[in-house]
């Protein structure tokens, strides 16, 4: 093999070794790039939207969805649930919710955007602990005038279908309602406003 084929071949090889490192040195430069599109999990945590698909929730049942490192609870009311709301209102601490937290939009009776849709922070105002679901099924267990609701077992605190806090609870105030909006025909977005998405 004479030398200006040795110079040739070694020239290809350079080339090629060269486009490789190259094309590798891109795409570990793009790659920092293309990961910062996606929320980070201390975005997530910090309480980017969380999106729920409410066609998975049937009448009566709860969906529990975590944000910002909470329980929220998504509850599709049936009319049995909403009917009790009123009935128990002369029964709660603060049945308008004046003294607790919640969106102006969700300050009404249901406490919600659409009275079939509950959407509440699961984390009782007492001491943070997590209710528990009890339906009016549930006389047996919770007393004969239980109307349904949530529970919490830790101190017994009992909440009606909207999150509003009985009388003799040791929580103070009603369940916080976290900022959310509803979209196109069943979805549902946890910590947005309604007023950004525009409903």
């Amino acid at each position: 093999m004479n030398d200006q084929k040795k110079i040739d071949r070694t020239r290809r090889n350079l080339l090629v070794a060269t486009s490789v490192v190259g094309g590798a040195a891109s795409v570990c430069a793009a790659a920092p790039f293309v990961a910062s599109m996606w929320p980070s999990e201390r975005a997530k945590a910090a309480g980017a939207p969380v999106d729920v698909d409410l066609s998975r929730v049937g009448p009566g049942e709860l969906a529990v969805i975590e944000w910002r490192g909470k329980p929220v609870w998504v509850l599709h009311r049936t009319r049995e649930m909403l009917d009790s709301l009123k009935a128990a209102e002369p029964k709660l601490t603060d049945p308008l919710s004046k003294a607790s937290e919640q969106p102006p939009y969700a300050t009404n009776e249901y406490r919600s955007l659409k009275p079939e849709i509950m959407v509440m922070e699961g984390v009782c105002t007492h001491l943070g602990c997590s209710p528990q679901l009890k339906t009016a099924e549930a006389r047996a267990e919770m007393g004969a005038d239980w109307p349904g609701g949530f529970y919490c077992p830790c101190h017994g605190s009992k909440f009606d279908y909207a999150g509003r806090v009985f009388r003799g609870a040791p929580a103070p105030t009603n369940l916080r309602v976290p900022p959310y909006a509803f979209v196109a025909e069943a979805g549902l977005v946890i910590g947005e406003d309604k007023a950004t998405k525009g409903a």
